[in-house]
């Protein structure tokens, strides 16, 4: 179990909401939800006295560590909801797929000589997998590109990618460098979350002279497509939230019009067929070396296509997302 998860650190957060029940019943006076919440954090204490903590109340096995994560005191795994805790659960996920739906960019987003599409496919509800297009205020002349994927799934991992969206999005503002900004967004990430949570990502700055700087911090590599030569951009740095303190170096390169940048999750990457084989950046390369100089909602439609064609009727088992810059100018 993770040391988010263990049973000493479980004890000590619902001792510390224990004694924040109790003063705010002395001050508010008696209240049946808080009377009821005091009911559940004992009951959760007493498992953890009896080593029983985080197995369902109906089969035994263990809850969904994501899910404990999320709310300490849940008492069934997903298979054993009752009926209430299942219309909310749904409830939840309706709403947490909105609120996702409307942190992503625009589809057809272009600026500056340059134009762009993607691919966001969640695996189930949710998706922990982060994208955003930026154009810092003030800034004349560039955007910032960003495409991640916090671990573990979920719930879980979308709150998380919700946080990263908020933490880049304020610091963008600012017109820091783009190691400056990794490095404060990093650093915020690292001591908002736990130490099992951490985030690959791809961060970029493309201007309007065709100059592109980025930095791969643990995230599938890149690829460069010009014409039917693809290259790529290896990782240079460790995964945000890994460390509170890493230092992050950029790649510069130059693309022409017609020439783009391929960025995408590893959920394209590691899918699998009937043989359990996988797609591959072989895959992937292949496609863009064919079809990379179509427009880019042209070049995201083709990569579809191919990881779908390859993956049969195989089951999907992680978000998948894809993002395609390419210059016109």
């Amino acid at each position: 179990m993770p040391e988010s998860l263990s049973p000493e650190s479980v004890r000590q957060q619902l001792t510390e909401r224990r004694a924040k029940l109790q003063h705010a019943m002395t001050h508010a006076g008696r209240n049946d939800r808080l009377t009821d919440l005091l009911r559940e954090v004992d009951t959760a204490l007493d498992k953890i006295a009896k080593g029983t903590y985080g197995l369902c109340e109906t089969c035994h096995d263990p809850i969904e560590e994501e899910r404990l994560a999320v709310d300490p005191l849940l008492r069934n795994c997903l298979d054993h909801l009752s009926p209430s805790e299942q219309r909310m659960l749904e409830h939840d996920l309706d709403l947490a797929f909105h609120v996702q739906s409307a942190l992503l960019p625009k589809q057809g987003f272009s600026a500056f000589g340059w134009s762009t599409a993607y691919h966001y496919e969640p695996a189930g509800a949710v998706s922990g997998d982060y994208l955003d297009l930026i154009i810092p205020d003030g800034d004349r002349g560039s955007f910032i590109f960003l495409l991640g994927d916090v671990t573990g799934k979920g719930v879980a991992a979308s709150i998380l990618m919700s946080n990263l969206h908020a933490i880049f999005r304020s610091l963008a503002r600012n017109g820091m460098s783009l190691p400056q900004l990794l490095s404060q967004a990093n650093r915020l990430f690292c001591e908002g979350t736990t130490s099992r949570y951490f985030a690959t990502i791809v961060v970029g700055r493309a201007s309007m002279t065709g100059e592109v700087e980025v930095c791969n911090a643990g995230h599938p590599a890149p690829a460069i497509v010009r014409g039917n030569k693809i290259s790529t951009i290896a990782s240079t740095a460790l995964p945000l939230g890994m460390f509170c303190h890493s230092d992050f170096v950029t790649t510069k390169i130059r693309l022409q019009q017609g020439e783009s940048l391929a960025i995408y999750s590893d959920g394209l990457v590691e899918a699998r067929n009937a043989s359990d084989a996988f797609y591959g950046e072989e895959g992937l390369l292949s496609t863009l070396g064919t079809h990379g100089t179509l427009l880019p909602a042209q070049v995201v439609e083709k990569c579809i296509e191919g990881v779908n064609a390859f993956r049969g009727g195989s089951s999907r088992l992680d978000d998948l997302t894809l993002l395609i810059l390419r210059r016109d100018l």
